[in-house]
């Protein structure tokens, strides 16, 4: 089969090709094999701006994706979706219509958005989510109200998997091994389409061949794994080519699990490199030395893949890194820029404490990212980034060579003399002498912005490496000039995300705060003490930066509206930070002594909106309060779990609950649960709905 690779980076004169091309796209059909990139082509970094709005991505394409070197933006879906009243980010995986009128701004900006990266020589990749439409009724942001979910603008019952696609009982997905249930049933209860049809795959071609018309350059398929392959072959056979002349780039999310397989689908698009993912994750918290035969540690193969260190899914999870692991998080994004693999992206978003929790709004619609404000992290235009931005263009097709492991924290390699990378995973600075396969001279370290330099004499060169750090060189004049002394508007390179959790039941006007000893958690002093949010009641969550490998104690206490203080009763809390976050679970008057944790699993299949909770017979369960049931996470659907402080060799009686968007509660039938804690750690159950 013969492989189309459109070059890595959109030329700044294909913009006025492009007003030529355009009205001769739409008779212009495509094979569907022609989806895959040059994997080692310059300019191919792709930055996710994970739904940022069209505003804000025109901006950063002029001022910092272009000039930095950037292939290619990742933007949000452009249709309109649901609009219900917390506003959540998956929202936008629930569409409505295929209107381009969306919650990131007008159908106009849009367009306005994608000549302007363009103009900047960024191609635009958007969000494309054709597996399925919203499983919520309502109003979409662009005014569409939907009273059955089989009823769209776009959509029929008739186009959508029925019991004589799907056998489970209530079209769900109940059984994730099972290939025609993942492909033909409902992910979470949205209606699947059935992508056999010819009308639908014309359908969704149409919706995606409009924003090809508009300058879009390719498409990142949501929820592939649960489309026959055969029908994206089918659909992109039906796609046109982009206004440049080319094939749309495609790249495909198969999310891990027995069924399907990536390799099922190199045929239509590269793939989401999950296990990648999952690597970094392990070395950069475990041994970056394991990097060097990260080539066959099952990663997936350069040609048909595409990199990346976190997404919104799995820096929700945990399965792999986040912004709340500070340097480390970064440093990893560093590495996968410098080695030669497949196409690497970098992710750029807004933090969080909830994991339902929506991107900043106005009544929903995404407001102007400020990288500055704190509220979002702008990974992409960190100076470290930038310069290996610039540093992986330079080296371009060059092998990786002279791999150096100089200790379990300490790696360094080359690009067949385009360039030089080492870096430090440890909690010092350290200092080696490398062979750098480069010609003698000194050379500027892109890292800093060539701030410093490092000098190389008979091809080698002593270098020092700060802590949670890397040096890279390819050019002896290289000059910052995007994202100078930037880090990304998140947290500086001594601090890590500690996440506090306190199970704290509270009556109405009182909040749930945590103080402590150092100067993040405000010094002992309740006035300085830092607000939890209760979005996740009646656990409350809150992120601070606190320095790394630092000991401090801590305490929680609540402030009713006259500013009355109560503290817990117990006594003072102690954690231990590293160089990676740290989640801190705790539960109101149960001193850490006195306390284990149980994690609850229980299997349990629902519609969209509604979620489980346990609740029980001991304080930290409920007390039998439905009203202080615990939110268990659907991270790993069907099977919902959250980790709970209870007290040590106490014996308890427990069941799980249902809550919809209405707050209506269905108890799971049968007797009382029962457990008891010991005097160690690390319970679990292993439950299923009944």
């Amino acid at each position: 089969m013969n492989r189309h690779h459109p070059p890595g980076v959109f030329r700044r004169t294909a913009t006025a090709v492009a007003a030529g091309t355009l009205a001769l796209a739409g008779a212009m059909a495509l094979p569907a094999a022609d989806a895959h990139a040059d994997t080692t082509a310059k300019g191919d970094v792709i930055a996710n701006l994970w739904e940022w709005n069209w505003d804000s991505i025109a901006s950063e394409c002029t001022h910092v994706l272009g000039p930095a070197g950037y292939g290619a933006v990742q933007v949000a879906p452009p249709a309109e979706s649901l609009k219900q009243s917390s506003y959540y980010w998956w929202d936008v995986y629930q569409p409505y219509s295929y209107d381009l009128n969306s919650r990131f701004g007008t159908a106009a900006k849009f367009a306005s958005m994608v000549s302007t990266c363009h103009k900047a020589g960024v191609k635009v990749y958007t969000d494309a989510v054709i597996n399925h439409t919203a499983a919520q009724t309502g109003t979409g942001y662009n005014g569409t109200t939907i009273s059955s979910k089989y009823d769209t603008p776009a959509w029929d019952r008739a186009d959508y998997h029925d019991s004589s696609d799907c056998p489970t009982s209530d079209l769900t997905i109940q059984d994730y091994a099972n290939l025609t249930q993942v492909q033909n049933c409902e992910l979470l209860g949205l209606p699947d389409l059935r992508t056999g049809s010819d009308h639908v795959r014309t359908g969704i071609a149409d919706y995606l061949n409009s924003q090809l018309a508009l300058g879009v350059d390719g498409f990142r398929v949501d929820a592939a794994k649960h489309i026959p392959e055969a029908d994206l072959a089918a659909i992109e056979s039906k796609l046109t080519n982009t206004t440049s002349g080319t094939a749309p780039y495609v790249f495909q999310e198969v999310y891990p699990g027995s069924t399907p397989q990536p390799a099922d689908y190199y045929a239509s698009g590269d793939v989401l490199d999950f296990t990648y993912a999952s690597k970094l994750k392990s070395a950069f918290q475990g041994n970056v030395s394991d990097l060097a035969s990260i080539e066959s540690s099952g990663i997936l193969p350069a040609a048909g893949s595409v990199s990346f260190v976190t997404n919104h899914d799995t820096e929700r999870n945990g399965l792999h890194l986040s912004y709340k692991d500070g340097d480390t998080y970064k440093l990893a994004n560093l590495f996968q820029l410098a080695y030669k693999w497949s196409t690497p992206t970098v992710y750029a978003s807004w933090e969080w404490t909830q994991s339902d929790q929506a991107p900043p709004n106005a009544s929903g619609f995404v407001t102007n990212t400020d990288c500055a404000s704190g509220s979002w992290y702008c990974l992409d235009r960190d100076t470290a980034v930038v310069g290996m931005v610039a540093w992986h263009n330079a080296a371009d097709k060059a092998a990786v060579s002279n791999w150096q492991t100089k200790s379990s924290t300490v790696i360094g390699f080359g690009r067949s003399g385009a360039g030089f990378f080492a870096l430090n995973n440890g909690s010092s600075s350290a200092t080696y002498t490398f062979t750098t396969g480069m010609a003698d001279g000194t050379y500027a370290n892109v890292i800093d912005g060539g701030a410093t330099k490092v000098t190389v004499s008979g091809g080698s060169a002593s270098i020092t490496i700060p802590a949670k750090s890397a040096v890279a060189f390819y050019n002896a004049s290289y000059t910052c000039t995007v994202g100078c002394d930037d880090t990304g508007g998140g947290s500086s390179g001594s601090t890590v995300e500690a996440t506090f959790n306190e199970y704290a039941p509270t009556t109405s006007g009182t909040s749930v705060y945590v103080v402590g000893s150092i100067p993040a958690l405000g010094g002992w002093d309740t006035s300085k003490a830092i607000p939890l949010s209760s979005s996740g009641y009646p656990v409350w969550s809150g992120e601070v930066s606190v320095p790394i490998n630092t000991s401090f104690t801590f305490k929680y206490l609540k402030k009713d509206g006259s500013g009355n203080v109560t503290w817990e009763s117990n006594a003072n809390r102690s954690a231990t930070t590293t160089s990676s976050a740290v989640s801190l679970n705790n539960s109101w008057n149960v001193a850490d002594t006195d306390a284990t944790d149980v994690t609850f699993h229980e299997t349990a299949t629902t519609d969209w909106g509604t979620n489980v909770y346990v609740v029980g017979s001991i304080a930290s369960l409920g007390s039998w309060n439905t009203s202080d049931a615990i939110p268990l996470s659907s991270a790993s659907y069907p099977t919902w779990s959250k980790l709970v402080i209870v007290p040590k060799s106490t014996a308890f009686t427990y069941k799980y609950i249902k809550k919809d968007g209405s707050g209506n509660v269905t108890w799971e039938s049968g007797t009382n649960r029962s457990f008891t804690t010991g005097s160690s750690s690390g319970y679990s159950t292993s439950d299923t709905w009944k």
